[in-house]
């Protein structure tokens, strides 16, 4: 005699199948929890930053979320995980803000000062998350900064290209002096900090951009003079 799909069997495969998709809808919230609760940790960390200093402890991360130690290390195995979580939500703000200044104008002159211009305001802003992200290695030769600079390089390398084309010149160079004007802001900013700030932040990026212009209105200028026209 032939099994019954629709009897004890069917009923059973099927209670099967609903308790492993109750176990999986389960899972995916708790998943959603986890998301969740380790994004407060990592805003929690940026406000103890804010308030205490780059040498921030965990006991004052840990009161910052209102829970314990025990319940952050639940989320982040140690403090390495939660550093490089905050550096990753630095990173992809600060990259946003870069990305929208730097495409705020066609112009290459007004393109670089914008980009340097909110570099800096992100820095004066917030200095001692600047410094939580630069001045704490755990996790050996990570530099989330350096990091941050190479993508930031890439989108100053991939602007740059399309005004070298524009103008009618080989883009060729322009993923050097993507970087290269990176790397020089950067520099700059780290001494300005380190300093205590000798200049107005309004004035060193005008510095810098003068700088940057410098070099760079010889190379992206038209390279017939009458397009310029």
């Amino acid at each position: 005699m032939g099994s019954d799909p629709h009897g004890e069997a069917g009923t059973t495969l099927r209670a099967s199948g609903n308790v492993t998709q109750r176990r999986d809808r389960r899972d995916s919230r708790w998943d959603e929890h986890r998301r969740a609760r380790r994004e407060q940790l990592v805003q929690a960390t940026l406000t103890a930053v804010g308030r205490h200093g780059a040498g921030v402890g965990m006991d004052e991360i840990a009161a910052e979320a209102g829970t314990s130690k025990t319940v952050v290390y639940r989320h982040f195995a140690d403090r390495s995980q939660l550093y490089v979580a905050v550096c990753s939500e630095v990173a992809g703000r600060l990259l946003a803000e870069l990305r929208t200044a730097m495409r705020s104008s066609s112009h290459p002159h007004e393109m670089t000062a914008a980009a340097i211009g909110t570099y800096l305001a992100f820095l004066e802003a917030e200095p001692e998350v600047y410094r939580f992200v630069v001045s704490q290695h755990p996790v050996e030769g990570a530099d989330p900064i350096a990091n941050l600079a190479d993508l930031v390089g890439d989108q100053a390398a991939a602007l740059m290209a399309l005004a070298l084309e524009q103008a009618g010149r080989d883009p060729g160079p322009a993923d050097a002096w993507g970087h290269g004007l990176v790397g020089m802001v950067r520099s700059a900013a780290d001494w300005w900090l380190r300093a205590g700030r000798p200049m107005l932040r309004t004035e060193l990026a005008a510095h810098l951009t003068d700088l940057a212009w410098a070099g760079l209105s010889g190379v992206v200028a038209p390279a017939h003079p009458l397009e310029a026209q």
